[in-house]
């Protein structure tokens, strides 16, 4: 496949391809071996955005967090394609590091930089926004990060329209590290999520979305049908969407559409999303090689004006 040209992420300096590579899957249903040939066959393809998190696979039995950093800084160090790689990873969510107070941000900045074997973070998010905590000790912390080098650029994960933007109006007020990235639940079948003021705050501020469960936990790969069984960690979340109007409605659309460009039904998938406003680089993983294709297909395929609407209208 032909290298796609790399998008901007937001105002920073930051250019990714057009699909993000989920880490979650590392260190959970993909071990070492699995995920180190999925993560080589992503950047043979010309991908260069990897996405994890410090609490990454906690709530799997035997396992405490940070299993999907160790086994991407145990990747990297092999390989040693550190400056080839952009790596985001968050905040707030591990069992020893929870929350967003400035103390808890900076210890945890520390521990995933040790899991990931690297001096610097690429892109950071806060995952889960905790409103207790002011957005001013939360930008101050992510500044200090910045200011140190330890971080490129910051964005958000799961954060409220309002709290956006009196996070990204403190930062310009104080000349502070700015979110360049926020990264929502957005995807044919889960919409309301994000576009409305989310979507606005993001469009009006210069902000690049790089949406999670873009692929609805595998649904909108097409392999959940009527009377089949799929076996999957995830098989519970994606079949739901099968019981409902709009998911069949999009499923026709995304068959059609797949049919008439000879392409998996995901890669129209991700190409719907790619086309939407503010977004910049769909995340969906892979637990092998074998399903890669599929997604990286997203950086060749430009669906038409009328193809985006047929299935913007199977998903409203």
């Amino acid at each position: 496949m032909t290298t796609s040209p790399l998008r901007k992420l937001g105002s920073s300096d930051l250019e990714v391809f057009p699909l993000t590579l989920g880490g979650n899957v590392f260190g959970w249903t993909a071990d070492e071996a699995q995920s180190f040939a999925v993560l080589d066959a992503y950047t043979a393809a010309g991908g260069n955005f990897v996405d994890t998190a410090d609490s990454y696979s906690a709530w799997v039995d035997g396992n405490s967090g940070g299993e999907s950093e160790t086994v991407i800084g145990k990747w990297l160090a092999a390989r040693g394609n550190r400056d080839d790689v952009v790596i985001a990873t968050k905040v707030s969510q591990h069992p020893d590091f929870p929350g967003l107070t400035a103390t808890n941000i900076k210890a945890a900045a520390d521990a995933s930089l040790q899991r990931l074997g690297t001096d610097h973070i690429d892109l950071y998010y806060t995952h889960f926004d905790k409103t207790e905590v002011p957005v001013e000790e939360i930008i101050g912390a992510l500044d200090e990060l910045v200011k140190a080098g330890k971080v490129r650029a910051i964005g958000a994960s799961n954060i409220s329209a309002a709290r956006l933007a009196e996070s990204l109006a403190f930062s310009d007020r104080e000349g502070l590290a700015r979110y360049v990235a926020l990264q929502p639940q957005y995807n044919l079948v889960s919409r309301d999520t994000y576009e409305g003021e989310l979507q606005a705050v993001a469009a009006r501020e210069g902000l690049a979305a790089v949406p999670y469960y873009a692929l609805a936990s595998g649904f909108l790969t097409g392999k959940y049908r009527p009377g089949t069984t799929v076996e999957s960690a995830r098989a519970t979340g994606a079949g739901k969407h099968l019981e409902t109007e709009r998911g069949r409605k999009v499923l026709a659309a995304l068959d059609d559409i797949a049919e008439s460009h000879g392409v998996p039904v995901a890669t129209v998938a991700l190409a719907w999303l790619a086309s939407r406003p503010t977004v910049a680089a769909p995340i969906a993983s892979a637990r092998t090689v074998e399903q890669l294709p599929a997604l990286l297909g997203v950086a060749e395929l430009k669906l038409t004006e009328e193809e985006a609407a047929r299935l913007t209208e199977a998903s409203a």
